[in-house]
């Protein structure tokens, strides 16, 4: 019988219309092989939306981006369908109409010093 080897780890993803806004971090458990979240529960993540302040936020298995009950955007992203590595990308949706791609620039193992 064969056992999943996983990864935990510390993505940082970039707005490919423009690096310096809203970068978004998020902690994930992937499959060591094929790189994609393995984990079906909720993980946590950040984004920086102002360029001042960090939003905390929870990545739902549904791929909702819940900023709490007190925030109106209800963002939702393809992130759990994308193989976690540099220079792939996805897509957060920031509302019906407004979409925007990202792209992974690091991936980090958690806890290494680098």
């Amino acid at each position: 019988m064969s056992e999943t080897r996983f990864l935990d780890v510390r993505i940082l993803a970039l707005w490919r219309d423009d690096r310096t806004e809203c970068p978004l971090t998020l902690d994930l458990r992937i499959d060591a092989e094929s790189r994609r979240v393995i984990s079906h529960w909720e993980t946590f993540g950040a984004c920086d939306l102002n360029g001042d302040k960090c939003r905390p936020f929870v990545l739902r298995r549904d791929g909702a981006m819940d900023f709490g009950a007190l925030a109106r955007e209800a963002w939702r992203t393809d992130l759990r369908n994308v193989a976690i590595k540099v220079g792939e990308r996805f897509t957060v949706h920031w509302n019906e109409r407004d979409v925007g791609v990202y792209e992974i620039v690091k991936v980090a193992s958690l806890g290494a010093k680098s």
